[in-house]
């Protein structure tokens, strides 16, 4: 039995150990990418993984050899899961309609052809209110 609890607890540090590991290569990510959007990837993806796998660690540990189930806990994982993608998106997403310039060796461009056609709706729709 002991050798189960031994194994399960380490179970759990190796998953906050993940975690703290994907922050890591997170803010690495935010320091040597190259433009905004590339850096708001960084920090989504990995930070968001990272903080959810330190977070469920702590989770899991309290609620099997402490038996305590922590709500601060779960609220953080739901709040986490929920709005850091988010957040993320549409900080790219304010970034590319103020003209943050993309990083000069990007391939494609998706979003250039539907901001022109909204940016012409808006001007047709402006033309004929003003009318």
């Amino acid at each position: 039995m002991e050798m189960i609890k031994t194994a399960v607890e380490l179970l759990f540090v190796l998953l906050i150990l993940t975690g703290a590991l994907l922050s890591a290569v997170s803010s690495v990510g935010l320091i040597r990418l190259p433009d905004v959007y590339l850096r708001s990837h960084a920090a989504a993806k990995s930070a968001t993984l990272g903080v959810l796998c330190i977070l469920s660690g702590a989770f899991l540990y309290f609620a099997f050899f402490l038996d305590f189930v922590s709500a601060k806990l779960l609220l953080g994982i739901v709040f986490v899961f929920m709005t850091s993608p988010l957040s993320a998106h549409l900080t790219g997403r304010a970034a590319y309609r103020s003209g943050v310039p993309l990083w000069n060796r990007r391939v494609q461009d998706d979003l250039k052809g539907a901001l022109e056609k909204e940016q012409l709706e808006e001007q047709v729709k402006t033309d004929s209110s003003s009318s």
